[in-house]
């Protein structure tokens, strides 16, 4: 009341909700097929390159010239990535089942719809990078070499989970991934601790850390920007913008939705990335340009989660099932990286059904697997067990008092 008040006083007019929504549009392309190659041009052979001519419409820059928009591709990698999505939305699909099911308990924030980035970002990178990611972290565990088997194991709590039963859907963990972490906006500055490691040791390496846009506004975002443009960091800033954070849409949250304009003295980039070509090719400029000392980058990958927040959300109370259905049936970056494949004569419609349902097996068998898992065993010991790295243990570990004393079983 106050600020309607005061707004009336100085003579100012409300901001309507339309004129939020125009100020806060963006212009980059959400097409996941608008990227063309010409037919003539690819080749019989699986590992032979040809090029990709990528949509005028995929970037936005500040500060900072684009990414080429061609892209050199195989028809093995464009078949693996395919894979790749139809793997990552099959195992969320076996978590939403399962957590309505009520055998997964607690939180689980999934990511239908946005797995052109942690495909994208993993087709772009070496296994000697370094990835942290917030909550929504299932797709990337699965792409940084986890297991449908351990990551469905650790939804369910069982002894055999990527974190051992003990991290859930938010606390995954891999080689050179770190995480899922449940904090918001709190792997940001992490990640720059995870760059200035990389720039230390001269590993000419890159970290990307990766929020969402309702993180976009945590103060630690900005000091980890800071920091990382003082001392040069190779590490890429990555917002998942998926429209809403929470379940409050960009434009009434943030006063700035260009968030890769937030860095403000870090060059950014925007991203269509309901392309997993557009994504690739940011992602492979951007890796570039941080190992070539030239500091870091702010990265905004425009995309869009089909389900809620979390599973608690319908997901439909602050926004229409029009929208959602509109997204689905014209942007999804499925069907999208199915449709260039077929046009450009990748492999036949019959191949592709065959990899797509190979895809579904290999998930569908594996969280058979997960659900025969045992859980772990209900004694005091467990609780001490894990908390360093299996063979890096200390001889005792300190509990609540001198009689809890754990004494760890060295090799």
């Amino acid at each position: 009341m106050l600020s309607r008040a005061c707004i009336r006083s100085f003579g100012l007019a409300a901001v309507s909700r339309r004129q939020a929504y125009v100020a806060a549009r963006r212009t980059v392309t959400t097409d996941a097929a608008s990227s063309h190659a010409e037919k003539d041009d690819v080749p019989d052979d699986d590992d032979a390159p040809f090029p990709v001519k990528l949509s005028d419409e995929s970037f936005e820059t500040y500060e900072l010239d684009p990414p080429p928009y061609t892209l050199d591709t195989t028809k093995r990698e464009l078949k693996k990535m395919y894979y790749d999505m139809v793997a990552v939305r099959r195992m969320e699909m076996a978590a939403d089942r399962l957590y309505k099911e009520k055998k997964i308990r607690g939180f689980c924030h999934l990511s239908t719809g946005q797995e052109a980035v942690a495909v994208g970002i993993e087709h772009a990178i070496t296994p000697d990078d370094a990835i942290i990611t917030a909550y929504r972290c299932h797709g990337f565990a699965l792409m940084r070499g986890g297991t449908v088997r351990s990551i469905i194991g650790e939804l369910l709590g069982r002894r055999e989970g990527i974190a051992y039963g003990k991290g859930g859907s938010m606390h995954m963990f891999a080689k050179n991934f770190y995480g899922g972490n449940g904090i918001v906006g709190a792997q940001v500055p992490v990640g720059a601790g995870i760059a200035f490691a990389h720039q230390y040791t001269g590993s000419k390496t890159t970290t990307l850390a990766l929020y969402g846009d309702g993180a976009s506004n945590q103060g630690q975002v900005f000091e980890a920007f800071n920091m990382a443009k003082l001392w040069n960091l190779p590490i890429l800033f990555g917002c998942e913008n998926n429209k809403y954070g929470m379940g409050t849409s960009a434009a009434r949250s943030s006063a700035l939705t260009e968030y890769y304009k937030r860095g403000q003295y870090i060059p950014g980039l925007k991203i269509n990335a309901m392309d997993v070509l557009a994504v690739k090719a940011a992602v492979q400029y951007g890796r570039q340009y941080t190992v070539e000392e030239k500091g870091p980058l702010v990265l905004e990958y425009v995309t869009y989660r089909y389900g809620g927040h979390s599973m608690s959300d319908p997901g439909t109370t602050y926004r229409t099932r029009e929208e959602i259905q509109r997204m689905r049936s014209t942007n999804d970056p499925i069907a999208g990286l199915k449709q260039k494949i077929l046009d450009w004569g990748v492999c036949s419609e019959d191949e592709l059904k065959s990899l797509d349902k190979k895809a579904r097996e290999d998930v569908d068998k594996e969280v058979q697997e997960a659900e025969a898992m045992d859980v772990p065993p209900t004694t005091p010991q467990v609780l001490f067990e894990d908390i360093y790295v299996r063979g890096s243990e200390p001889a005792y570990l300190r509990g609540r008092t001198p009689d809890e004393t754990f004494y760890c079983k060295l090799p």
